[in-house]
């Protein structure tokens, strides 16, 4: 059995999200903007999940994140997994960085980079490296739980998009929608009798 729905929710803001910088494995905590995101965010998914009796909340470690699974732990009263494998892509040499102090030092990279492809030379994970470990453990938390049961997935903003790719079917970095803004969710109901098994009810949506 699965989780009939799984829920993928990105982080609320950052002191990097707000000044442009890659952050990746950086383990940077909310900013004050954040944690009102992630405290509005979490009290828009318990309207929008109705009945809390049968969720359940697997985070990314990195604080950020954590910290926006645990806004919304408290309103429904369960323990937030950490699992991670759900951490965000790792960007390398380029982690901490704005775009102007990417493209200063590594302007052919940077170039490449903003084609969709991977330069070499910089330390980063490939989309499907990101996709690969993000899906594996999305789909053990969803399994062994009921077709009722939701699954509320907090990560990442590259991680959820390469994840969402994964489960819809597409190839990573070949997702035609956009990712996820902060404190925003995408929603993804399982169904077995389709290939791929799959399909986005609702995308890139929040607090309002």
């Amino acid at each position: 059995m699965t989780a009939g729905t799984v829920i993928l929710w990105r982080h609320g803001q950052t002191d990097y999200n707000l000044e442009g910088r890659v952050q990746g494995g950086v383990d940077i905590p909310l900013n004050a903007t954040g944690m009102v995101q992630a405290a509005a965010g979490a009290a828009a998914l318990v309207r929008y999940l109705g009945a809390t009796d049968r969720t359940a909340i697997v985070s990314s470690p990195l604080a950020r994140a954590r910290a926006t699974a645990e806004a919304l732990a408290a309103l429904i009263g369960v323990e937030v997994a950490l699992d991670a494998r759900l951490r965000e892509r790792e960007f390398g040499a380029w982690e901490g960085l704005t775009r102007d102090e990417m493209t200063a030092r590594w302007p052919d990279e940077f170039r490449l980079w903003r084609t969709g492809a991977t330069p070499a030379g910089i330390g980063m994970e490939t989309k499907t490296q990101v996709a690969d470990r993000v899906h594996a453990a999305v789909l053990e938390h969803a399994g062994g739980r009921q077709p009722a049961e939701t699954l509320v997935v907090v990560s990442h903003g590259s991680a959820t998009t390469q994840v969402l790719a994964r489960l819809l079917g597409a190839e990573p970095g070949h997702f035609p929608v956009r990712g996820l803004d902060n404190a925003h969710w995408s929603t993804v109901n399982h169904r077995p009798d389709l290939a791929p098994p799959w399909r986005l009810r609702a995308h890139n949506i929040g607090p309002g």
